[in-house]
């Protein structure tokens, strides 16, 4: 037995603990939610990242300054543009976020991220934390929240992934004991849990939804899937008028590709690892990963990226311009509705089902056979000035 070995196990594990209570205690003590009608201006950060993020971003940000063209006049809405988060100048620093960028996104209300590479085993860059994966620490992002519409097939969930903890917090911290015994750590708090627990059914209650589904492994992973999942049934006890009810996530990615059962989900509440799979294949009956989006919410910030790659081949066979805006033009809509400007995001919203799911008068392959996405991104500019908009959805979603 390698004493020393599990001598330094334990003292690594001891620093995780201390890092991890600061945190949980910096939680506890955090203010209140932000409320963006007092805000002038309110400050949308633009972040490229790298591969097609800079390509998707600019279009997407066309898209928001249209649509926010009066708010810009008045002063109500300002943007910026925040230069240098890519894996070149993330790997030379060593930092998941370079601090003179993290410096300007904190200048920022909300933020609007394009794609950013990160680095795996064998990969020629270094092992440094994933950029989102920081982000969301460092603003206590803590929801990650997807929504996934396809009315035709009776599809209408919103997943609440739980953002800050899981595998995913300590990943980059794991520890390799000896040549035989690697060990990596999970996270789940009572903090947390109870968060992001409380903001699926604040959301179900707003909106008239009925269920509150939990997706954990609570029968193999029994003390951090367990302690999420004792926390949700004891929030949702807060909740009487909806049904709360718990699956695991194996038989729920099956449930998911049932055409009876799926149906009569609504609101998915999950952990970090859970939540990041099974939004991505939900995402695939909305069209792929590729037309969604997702919104980063904190009680002081929030970030609204697409949900897939940077796609780096792109870019180096010279087809970026060729990348599909879809997702990130989604999650701009997700951010107006955040920051309150909700009929804006309907429009946008019913003009992305159009152009992307129903009308499809243009279509994006990533390759010269399809439109760029700048032309994809003018269809749907054109498809939100007509003034019919509403009743044309309507006729595709009916039928």
């Amino acid at each position: 037995m390698n004493k020393a070995a599990i001598e330094r196990a334990k003292e690594h594990f001891g620093q995780l603990l201390e890092k991890q209570m600061e945190r949980i205690a910096k939680i506890k003590a955090a203010p209140d939610w932000i409320d963006y009608s007092k805000l002038k201006p309110i400050i949308i950060g633009v972040v490229g990242g790298d591969g097609i993020g800079p390509y998707i971003a600019r279009e997407a940000q066309r898209v928001l300054e249209f649509m926010l063209q009066d708010e810009i006049r008045s002063g109500k809405v300002e943007f910026r543009v925040i230069e240098g988060l890519t894996i070149e100048n993330r790997a030379a620093c060593m930092k998941p976020i370079p601090d003179d960028v993290l410096a300007e996104i904190k200048k920022c209300h909300v933020i609007l991220k394009g794609p950013t590479t990160t680095p795996r085993k064998g990969d020629p860059w270094p092992n440094i934390e994933s950029a989102n994966v920081a982000m969301r620490k460092e603003l206590d992002l803590f929801a990650n929240v997807r929504p996934v519409r396809v009315p035709q097939q009776g599809i209408d969930w919103i997943f609440f992934r739980e953002n800050t903890e899981d595998v995913y917090a300590l990943g980059p911290y794991g520890i390799e004991v000896d040549e035989d015994i690697a060990i990596d750590f999970r996270l789940i708090s009572t903090p947390g849990a109870d968060r992001i627990c409380r903001l699926a059914f604040e959301h179900a209650r707003k909106t008239g939804k009925t269920r509150v589904t939990c997706v954990t492994k609570a029968n193999v992973v029994k003390t951090t899937d367990g302690r999420f999942l004792e926390n949700f049934y004891r929030i949702a006890q807060e909740y009487p008028e909806i049904q709360a009810d718990d699956w695991y996530i194996d038989i729920m990615t099956a449930k998911l590709i049932d055409e009876k059962r799926r149906r009569e989900f609504q609101v998915f509440v999950l952990p970090n690892l859970y939540g990041d799979i099974l939004t991505d294949e939900a995402a695939e009956f909305q069209g792929g990963v590729g037309t969604a989006g997702s919104a980063n919410i904190g009680k002081q910030y929030a970030m609204f990226e697409a949900i897939h790659g940077s796609a780096p081949r792109m870019v180096q066979e010279g087809r970026a311009i060729y990348a599909d805006p879809s997702s990130m033009i989604r999650a701009a809509a997700m951010l107006l509705n955040h920051i309150g400007f909700v009929d804006k995001s309907r429009k946008l919203e019913m003009a992305l089902d159009i152009c992307g799911q129903y009308e499809k008068k243009l279509v994006v392959t990533g390759r010269p056979t399809g439109a760029t996405g700048a032309q994809f991104a003018d269809y749907i500019l054109e498809t939100i000035q007509d003034p019919e908009l509403e009743s044309r959805w309507q006729s595709y979603v009916q039928g």
